[in-house]
């Protein structure tokens, strides 16, 4: 067992030997074993949330060591093999793949391997298109869907870089929608306080638009950045003599370029009001009419 496993089952028996509560769920599905998802997943094991846990995901090895880990009690990367029984249903896939997601959740409710009233969420970082995708395969939104955000996350991506303590002191945000039962708003409230979130509420287009902001558009910047600077000649001196400022700054730029990929795309409109103020207030800084723009 490497030392990285061998503290996460430590941490796992430490955490279990605090936790004196009954499991909040009978058993939590989580799609997608990527940092978020198997983070999350490590926290409901740890902290004993779930009577069982599995998951679902392409990718066969992460399921397999997942398994032998200790961490799922069954795995696979067909929904409709480990789903039944399920009362929680936790979406962590890239956004453009959550529509795909709702249609085999609606499949497995209209062949009753799922409660129609079963509590299912996401852990997204927009959240209109979300409803939109929801709305779109069920027709009206399920009862149990709690649109949902952990603002926590890491350059590093992939069921190895799960952390555990990923979310503790984190805010989370749900979205409260007018359709979604209060008993699923307040046992996904109850989930992630246990895992040391802090939870808020917040109106879906209004977190679309702060997000833009202080989320989105800083990884845009920071992809772009870098881009630019490795296709300039110099590229290497400018790697190599790079100060502190520009690692702290490219750092989120290691991210997984599939996942900002899909956030982008909904999001273009709410983007251009940040990158439009900031052209504007720069504008004073720069003549483009007296300066020679030189090309990279």
């Amino acid at each position: 067992m490497s030392r990285q496993q061998n503290n996460i089952s430590n941490q796992n028996n430490n955490m279990q030997c605090m936790n004196t509560q009954p499991p909040l769920f009978k058993q939590i599905c989580v799609i997608g074993l990527g940092l978020i998802g198997a983070s999350l997943a490590q926290a409901i094991k740890d902290n004993g949330l779930s009577e069982r846990l599995v998951a679902v995901d392409r990718h066969t090895p992460s399921i397999d060591e997942a398994i032998q880990h200790g961490l799922l009690d069954a795995g696979s990367a067909v929904l409709s093999e480990v789903v039944f029984g399920s009362d929680l249903i936790v979406i962590a896939v890239p956004v453009q793949a959550v529509q795909t997601v709702f249609i085999d959740i609606k499949a497995a409710m209209d062949n009753g391997q799922l409660a129609t009233d079963c509590i299912l969420t996401d852990v997204c970082s927009t959240k209109v298109n979300i409803i939109d995708a929801a709305k779109a395969v069920f027709g009206s939104l399920p009862i149990g869907l709690v649109p949902a955000h952990p603002i926590a996350g890491a350059e590093n991506s992939g069921y190895h870089a799960r952390r555990a303590t990923l979310f503790v002191n984190h805010s989370v945000i749900i979205c409260e929608l007018p359709t979604t039962s209060n008993v699923a708003i307040t046992k996904l409230r109850q989930l992630w306080e246990a895992v040391g979130a802090n939870v808020m509420s917040m109106d879906a287009e209004h977190h679309d638009r702060i997000l833009a902001h202080t989320s989105h558009l800083p990884h845009l910047l920071a992809f772009n950045l870098v881009e630019q600077l490795a296709s300039h000649d110099d590229n290497l001196d400018m790697f190599r003599y790079a100060a502190g400022g520009f690692r702290d700054f490219s750092r989120i730029a290691a991210s997984d370029p599939k996942m900002w990929h899909d956030i982008f795309l909904p999001t273009k409109a709410r983007l251009l009001a940040p990158l439009m103020s900031m052209a504007f207030t720069y504008r004073p800084c720069v003549s483009l009419s007296s300066i020679k723009i030189q090309p990279p």
